[in-house]
């Protein structure tokens, strides 16, 4: 990178910022005129279980937003002895889905409630009944209809409902608009209207009719705006909320909001049909850009829409990394036991390397990785399990790599009813993620999960907030009008280096037998939840 462009970009106010809300860091990166990351903040937390449901405060939510950005200035002032005065243009992304209900003054009127949460099963099976639709429980109008079902007070008071994204985009602008990828997780989208369903927002409004709150749906929810649409400026107070030390100057355009879901799609270059992308991080999600409808509704299978409003069938696991985390987290324990403390990321790629040593299948061990409910198979509490064979080897390098088979087996399973039932044909699927960040094992075994080829670019370690920063800069710079697609095609990912891994049969023959013990073993994880 050239540290003189990059400081004038930066000085001249034509620097390009992104900031992704994920579930265990906020992570801001500042890009140039060529989409080329030159300075990057973050700051990391963690969702807190409060009376029953996973939150993050909204003091937190705002703290978290000002020290990320004010890492992002640190980082500037370090590598390049300047300071952020203006930008070309924002884009603000978030974990999709989720409640965020507000009264007319503004307040909110419960505790933010995130996609972890999964106490709106009652909800879902009806929605998706009354909509012949699957409505997972993490939607926004599942939570709306549980709060609904459930007789809570604060329901006839909400003035507006959005995600996590919307409200940050809403508190910097002033605009209630949300782009049509974060949209789609809180109601179905027409494709063809790229607007909410019209036939389901009528449904809805007549089976809540009865109660005589004093807003229909489309009343309360964020307007739906498809990507390069004008979402409204930076104004005074959302500088400054932004950027408490009145550095920043307001007016330049922002992007419409999007969910990690979108920007994954983004930032692997998967947004056109037959193209697909896998995020595994702190959850899990797998994102097929379809041709066509489906046949039929899937429990498992939920469908949304790229930021340019594409239908995209998406397998998304409520657990992921974090069973895999607390584990090596306890092997560092040991180091500090010993006196022989190692650096966090070698430790990582160390175990996750030895785990390519272990069997095919594991050697009969089987890891539920379930800190939170998972949907998808029907457990709606969180029971870490691990089981294994008292006749097999119990090794390291299985244990490890019936670990790292955990973090994507629910995803393997939702996807087999995608693949084997819909015929649903791609023609490329990119890894990107936390699971992906020691070469080549990650990679290895999702591509024995899906029986497909995967490819990792080496940009897929910028994430999120890379991608929202690349719908701001498509917002801004593309002068050709091009479509989404062709724009990634043809302005950011031209000459773009990925590796791609095929899976071998043994290792596809070894991932399958372990679904089966994966399977077998879920009735020991359900006595798990169902004994407290």
């Amino acid at each position: 990178m050239d540290l003189k462009s990059a400081k004038q970009t930066i000085e001249s106010g034509k620097a390009i910022l992104g900031i992704e809300f994920g579930s265990t860091r906020i992570k801001a990166v500042l890009i140039n005129g060529e989409n080329k990351p030159i300075a990057q903040g973050a700051y990391e937390w963690e969702n807190q279980l409060v009376d029953g449901l996973w939150t993050y405060s909204i003091d937190e939510i705002w703290h978290g937003l000002q020290e990320c950005y004010a890492d992002l200035r640190n980082s500037v002032q370090n590598q390049y002895d300047c300071d952020i005065r203006a930008l070309a243009a924002i884009g603000f992304s978030a974990m999709m889905h989720g409640y965020m209900a507000f009264n007319e003054r503004e307040e909110i009127l419960v505790p933010f409630r995130t996609w972890r949460n999964t106490n709106t099963g009652k909800a879902a099976a009806e929605l998706s009944t009354l909509f012949n639709y699957n409505i997972p429980l993490r939607w926004s109008i599942s939570h709306l209809y549980q709060c609904i079902l459930d007789g809570e007070e604060h329901v006839k008071d909400i003035k507006f409902l959005t995600t996590l994204a919307g409200y940050i985009h809403w508190q910097m602008t002033g605009q209630k608009v949300l782009g049509i990828g974060d949209a789609s997780g809180m109601l179905p989208i027409d494709p063809a209207t790229k607007d909410y369903d019209a036939t389901m927002v009528e449904k809805f409004d007549k089976l809540i009719a009865p109660k005589g709150y004093p807003w229909k749906l489309t009343d309360i929810l964020p307007k739906v705006l498809v990507a390069g649409a004008d979402a409204g400026t930076l104004t005074e107070e959302g500088a400054r909320k932004l950027d408490p030390s009145g550095t920043l100057k307001a007016g330049c355009p922002i992007c419409p909001p999007e969910g990690d879901a979108g920007t994954g799609m983004v930032a692997t270059n998967a947004v056109k049909q037959r193209t697909g992308n896998v995020s595994a991080g702190t959850s899990s999600f797998s994102m097929i850009v379809l041709e066509k409808p489906l046949s039929k509704p899937y429990e498992m299978i939920d469908l949304v829409t790229t930021p340019d409003g594409s239908l995209v069938a998406m397998v998304h696991c409520n657990n992921c990394t974090s069973e895999l985390n607390a584990w090596v987290k306890m092997f560092r324990e040991y180091e500090h036991l010993i006196g022989k403390v190692q650096d966090k990321h070698m430790v990582y790629r160390v175990l996750y390397n030895h785990a390519l040593q272990g069997d095919p299948d594991c050697g009969g061990m089987v890891a539920y990785n379930y800190i939170s409910g998972e949907p998808v198979m029907g457990i709606n509490e969180g029971r870490p399990l691990f089981m294994r064979s008292p006749e097999k080897e119990f090794s390291l390098a299985n244990f490890m790599r019936a670990q790292l088979y955990s973090s994507i087996c629910v995803l393997k399973i939702g996807n087999d009813v995608l693949f084997e039932q819909e015929h649903v044909q791609v023609d490329n699927i990119t890894g990107h993620g936390g699971l992906f960040k020691t070469q080549g094992v990650g990679q290895r075994f999702l591509a024995a999960a899906l029986n497909s080829p995967i490819t990792v670019m080496e940009t897929a370690g910028e994430g999120g907030a890379w991608g929202i920063a690349l719908l701001a800069a498509f917002q801004i710079n593309n002068k050709e009008n091009l479509s989404l697609a062709d724009y990634l095609d043809k302005v950011v990912f031209a000459g773009t280096v990925g590796t791609e891994l095929a899976p071998t049969p043994e290792d596809v023959e070894g991932f399958n037998k372990y679904v089966e013990n994966y399977k077998a073993g879920l009735a020991v994880e359900k006595c798990a939840v169902e004994s407290k």
